[in-house]
């Protein structure tokens, strides 16, 4: 058989061959004519050279990529997999001969490699494991660590409670699975939604792959083969959301400059040798940069040297820390909030971030190694690639999830026959309390891993399991969560009908409901003496049905309130040692970044007993005053508007649409509370899998099944996206278009 391409009415790729491999290189294939730009982008971050044609404003990225040694460990966990399993390699150098043999023809078509002169390069066979390990290194949030050694230092231990992502916001996704029990056809259906940074083209590619040996439909991660996170196989299928699990220390180290190099003080009081060597990143329209690349025992030295630390930030005179520059929203995707990198952006030109008279900080370490699972063990996990597309039961896709790595993750399945898994999957190691809160010393002994956790399970309740990255069945292996809202919401709504079908599943995808609004609203319930305008204002917002829809004006209104209110907290002197950040490289400053940590830690904040003297009553009168004063003139979807990360600017833009949904809402659409209401963030995907008929599935992305600009399919999804509809899966070949034979 050659390899066949379908496509349906949406331009979603189906493909059969003859065997895995040649489907493989078929995915690669079409996925490089589909999305060369997409896949170079993300082989460059990779190798750490993407500055060499984006120019200056990836250089963070690119020093971050080499100094944590991505590409050098992408090649070492290819070189294990060819030694463990060498079916699955040969199964990714199929995909890479696929992507390399269709590079030359998408980047015809993609206008971005003219407007930067990029030449279409040549696929490494490690370079998928390096696209898996470049999008997932920052996903456990390991520079939350540097944040909480801030507050511990500047405010006591307590602090970090406060601010703990059970109230601020993390990368996280929806996920729910109903059984057959609780079902109009008796067989179970999964849904749900992963929340990541909206990409254009998107971060999830529709497909559909077939062979002798399975046939599968999925969301796949361009630049990786087969269907690692969401899945149907036709009588058993997947999903999952990111169980919030804490797998990456850092480390302060001690270092020294030698005759023959660098030396690093270990917990034994010895000082050892550690690797060393320099490296030069191409830079577009600037000169080189040298990058000094340095290892210990624990890992690579990924923040400062032996001569201290290195990529300070710049503090204008009067003591105002800005996020972003003067476009606003400045593009780039390493920054605050977990998930696959972050937010950045001030929405707004010269916004300031904080205030408050900022002060000297205790001096931070000189150095600071990162120890992450892959570079230790030299296995990324893609041994469970293949044993998923060949999963029949519960049973089989149990058994690949035991050879997961990373990022760690709770996986729901279920089967034609009953079947159903509710489990984390992924290498947590063991060690001591300490190196999950906060940065270890490197020379002290009892920070050293000791194997790995046995990952949990859970079992479902009244039919029903919920996974919406809350406190859950991976709470032994985590630190911070997601608060319980999205999760508690989603159960309420199951409850609410006794058998469920999944044409009925959009309704949950697309609920606004803002439960987390409840702390700031009792504020304003116990304040009195207001002006007759801001009496108006908060007997509005008590009667508000707390909905977040993009055309409500109640919404705008609370989100101007709960931003003023968030800007007078942080602007309060208690806080005022956060306000300027030590002098990290700039691409960890938006996790240090003040105001949107108040922003998102701000129900924690309201309901503490205490709050280092802060009046909250009287920053919520004020806030409610200068609203009323100055109220919003149109509804939230005026400035809840998505901005989606392009790695290029389009040139004309588009003009995006306003959104509902908010943080805590099961339509999570992130803003960032008190700096900007803009969405970088929400519903990468939607899906419904149905064990009854696959054929009455259901699936969306933001955009579209193209990563071309002015292809017919590259945001002819949106519409669907916005409304909440989703996109039939369609596994009839006689339905589907026929495009070519390779």
């Amino acid at each position: 058989m050659a390899i066949e391409i379908y496509r349906d009415d949406w331009g979603i790729p189906h493909l059969r061959a003859a065997s895995a491999a040649e489907l493989a290189h078929a995915q690669g294939l079409v996925t490089a004519r589909d999305r060369a730009w997409q896949l170079e982008v993300e082989r460059h971050r990779a190798e750490a050279t993407s500055a060499s044609f984006l120019g200056a404003s990836a250089l963070p990225w690119d020093r971050l990529a080499r100094r944590a040694r991505l590409d050098d460990t992408a090649r070492r966990c290819f070189a294990g997999l060819e030694q463990r399993d060498p079916e699955t390699a040969r199964w990714v150098r199929a995909y890479v001969d696929g992507v390399n043999a269709g590079l030359a023809q998408g980047a015809e078509n993609a206008p971005e490699f003219a407007r930067t002169g990029l030449t279409p390069g040549s696929w490494h066979p490690w370079s998928p494991l390096g696209v898996w390990l470049a999008t997932h290194i920052l996903f456990a949030g390991f520079p939350a660590k540097l944040w909480r050694e801030q507050l511990a230092t500047h405010l006591g231990a307590d602090a970090v409670g406060l601010f703990a992502t059970d109230g601020p916001g993390t990368s996280g996704s929806n996920g729910w699975l109903v059984s057959g029990e609780r079902t109009v056809t008796g067989q179970p259906v999964i849904a749900g939604d992963p929340h990541r940074w909206i990409e254009d083209p998107g971060v999830y590619q529709q497909i559909h792959l077939s062979c002798p040996e399975f046939d599968v439909v999925g969301l796949a991660v361009p630049g990786v083969p087969g269907i690692a996170h969401f899945g149907h196989t036709g009588t058993v299928a997947w999903a999952i959301t990111n169980a919030m699990a804490d797998y990456q220390d850092l480390y302060r180290e001690r270092l020294r400059r030698t005759g023959t190099g660098v030396e690093a003080l270990g917990p034994d009081g010895v000082w050892r040798r550690a690797d060393r060597h320099t490296e030069v990143i191409e830079v577009a329209g600037e000169e080189p940069v040298e990058v000094e690349v340095i290892e210990t025992e624990r890992g690579p030295v990924i923040i400062g040297g032996p001569e201290g630390l290195d990529g300070g930030a710049e503090v204008p005179d009067g003591g105002e820390v800005f996020i972003g520059g003067p476009e606003g929203l400045d593009g780039g995707r390493e920054g605050f909030d977990g998930g696959r990198e972050g937010f950045d952006g001030s929405g707004g030109p010269g916004h300031p971030v904080d205030r408050a008279r900022p002060t000297h900080p205790v001096d931070p370490p000189a150095a600071i190694s990162l120890r992450y699972p892959p570079r230790v063990t030299g296995d990324l996990g893609f041994g469970a690639l293949l044993p998923l597309l060949r999963a029949r039961r519960v049973a089989d896709v149990d058994q690949a999830f035991d050879r997961w790595a990373e990022p760690v993750n709770v996986v729901q399945a279920a089967d034609t026959e009953g079947g159903v898994l509710h489990r984390v999957a992924g290498r947590v190691p063991v060690r001591a309390q300490a190196n999950r809160v906060r940065l270890v010393p490197a020379w002290k002994p009892g920070h050293a891993w000791h194997g790995w956790h046995e990952t949990p399970r859970a079992g479902l309740t009244d039919g029903v399991a919920v996974m919406a990255n809350q406190r859950g069945p991976a709470e032994p292996l985590g630190v911070e969560f997601a608060p319980p809202h999205r999760a508690d919401r989603i159960a309420a709504l199951l409850t609410g009908r006794e058998r469920w079908s999944a044409a009925g599943m959009a309704a949950i995808h697309t609920d606004t409901h803002l439960a987390s609004a409840s702390p700031l609203l009792d504020h304003l319930r116990a304040l009195d003496d207001l002006t007759p305008e801001a009496s108006a204002l908060r007997d509005r917002l008590l009667a508000w049905d707390r909905r977040m829809d993009a055309g409500s004006t109640d919404a705008a209104h609370y989100a101007a309130v709960r931003g003023a209110v968030v800007r007078r907290l942080a602007a309060h002197p208690a806080f005022a040692a956060l306000a300027t950040p030590p002098p990290y490289p700039e691409l960890f400053r938006p996790w240090l970044a003040l105001l949107p940590r108040v922003g998102f830690a701000l129900e924690h904040l309201l309901r503490a007993g205490e709050l280092y003297g802060v009046d909250r009553p009287a920053a919520v009168r004020a806030a409610v005053e200068e609203v009323a004063a100055q109220p919003p003139t149109g509804v939230w979807g005026d400035t809840h508007r998505l901005t989606p990360w392009r790695a290029l600017d389009p040139g004309t833009p588009y003009d995006e649409p306003g959104l509902s949904g908010d943080h805590d809402c099961v339509l999570c659409t992130s803003a960032v509370p008190g700096l900007t209401d803009l969405a970088a963030r929400g519903p990468a995907a939607r899906y419904v899998w149905d064990l009854a008929r696959r054929e009455d599935s259901r699936w969306v992305v933001p955009f579209g099944a193209s990563g071309v600009p002015g292809s017919p399919h590259h945001r002819d999804q949106l519409p669907l996206w916005l409304g909440g509809e989703l996109v039939p899966v369609v596994t009839d070949w006689t339905q589907l278009t026929k495009e070519t034979d390779v």
